[in-house]
């Protein structure tokens, strides 16, 4: 799978211009704020509709423009064929082969793209809400179907939320509604819990050897999930469900108090172990960093594994912020199989024959230097 062409036109600091790429690795160069990372996003965005920066739509639209525009040409499954998305004050349109897609996840999963950014360090040692955020973006890439009952959960938990501060403030006293949305709620919950226990499981299989091999064979790392409710990675989503009705019966009067929902898929999280410490705690920032790589490689195989393809890697200005040996370690695995984008201030101090053999664009104030 890859990217052969991209066309932006009123894309952040982007008037319009259009990319060829190579197969393998693509180097976009340039200095900070002129808009290599913009270029980075713009193809994460081809992929999910959404930018891994911000949650306004409107920021990736030009200033007093109406709508911007991302195409892309892509290769997979031995074919090309065409994406685009469109972005206005009217909303989003998603186009797959031409054709309008109704629903976002109609669309998701026809470009597969691994982001390793930065802020990708954080996955370890920032919050919870990086971690399920982290889950649910794989997830949806490999089953689509995910996006949809997110979505669903998200749309009927500020429903909710919103029916437990009338509750909490007195405004109304009928439970009943309340017990329609909690039904409603629970439905999603436990298609979305048994969709996370079902992928943990396939990550751990690649995570933890590629965790042992960067650390040279000493370090061993453990993923757990850690639920707002006692459930097993074994349960089925039946036994799910029961134990959300229960639970939720239980929480009822607790939640009105609080005015908020009190468990769920949106209050989960992954808790990472190696050599049996919770790295999040007690590991070093060297350990903290090896296991936010592990994941990131994890996904990689995790995703050639379900799809058959190797996904697009986006190393957007990551590369700087590790030390020579997994930085050798990560340019090593994706070597001749990967089409990789790396974007960087420069490539000097960053030896790696892969790089020598890249394709490189020159970025200035939003425009390519020929």
């Amino acid at each position: 799978m890859h990217i052969h062409q991209l066309a932006l036109k009123n894309y952040r600091n982007y008037d319009q211009m259009t990319l060829k790429f190579d197969d393998k690795i693509n180097v976009i160069i340039g200095e900070n704020a002129q808009g290599k990372t913009n270029l980075m996003e713009a193809i994460y965005v081809l992929a999910f509709s959404k930018s891994h920066r911000t949650p306004r739509d409107k920021e990736l639209v030009q200033w007093e423009k109406e709508y911007a525009k991302i195409e892309g040409s892509v290769f997979k499954r031995n074919r090309y064929f065409p994406l685009e998305i469109v972005i206005s004050s009217k909303g989003k349109k998603a186009k797959l082969n031409h054709l309008e897609q109704r629903r976002l996840s109609d669309y998701i999963g026809a470009l597969n793209v691994v982001m390793f950014a930065p802020e990708d360090l954080n996955l370890v040692k920032g919050s919870p809400q990086v971690r399920r955020r982290f889950i649910d973006m794989e997830i949806g890439q490999i089953q689509p179907t995910y996006i949809y009952h997110l979505g669903q959960y998200q749309k009927i938990l500020k429903q909710r939320n919103f029916l437990l501060k009338s509750l909490q403030r007195n405004q109304q006293s009928d439970r009943t509604m309340l017990q329609v949305l909690t039904e409603q709620l629970i439905e999603h919950a436990a298609f979305i819990i048994e969709k996370r226990f079902t992928f943990l499981d396939l990550l751990r299989k690649w995570a933890g050897p590629i965790h042992n091999g960067i650390s040279r064979g000493i370090e061993q790392l453990e993923i757990n999930y850690h639920g707002s409710i006692e459930v097993s990675e074994e349960s089925n989503r039946e036994k799910i469900t029961t134990i959300y009705h229960e639970r939720f019966a239980e929480m009822e009067n607790r939640e009105v108090e609080r005015g908020s929902t009190l468990i769920g898929p949106h209050r989960d999280d992954l808790i990472f172990h190696v050599n049996g410490k919770d790295v999040q705690t007690y590991g070093s920032q060297g350990q903290q960093r090896t296991t936010a790589l592990s994941l990131k490689l994890a996904e990689i195989e995790l995703i050639f594994n379900e799809v058959g393809e190797y996904p697009i890697l986006l190393l957007d200005d990551v590369l700087s912020e590790l030390d020579d040996f997994r930085q050798s370690h990560l340019l090593n695995t994706i070597q001749g199989k990967v089409q990789t984008f790396v974007s960087t201030t420069s490539v000097e101090g960053i030896k790696h024959e892969t790089l020598e053999k890249a394709e490189l664009f020159r970025i200035e104030n939003g425009k390519l230097l020929t």
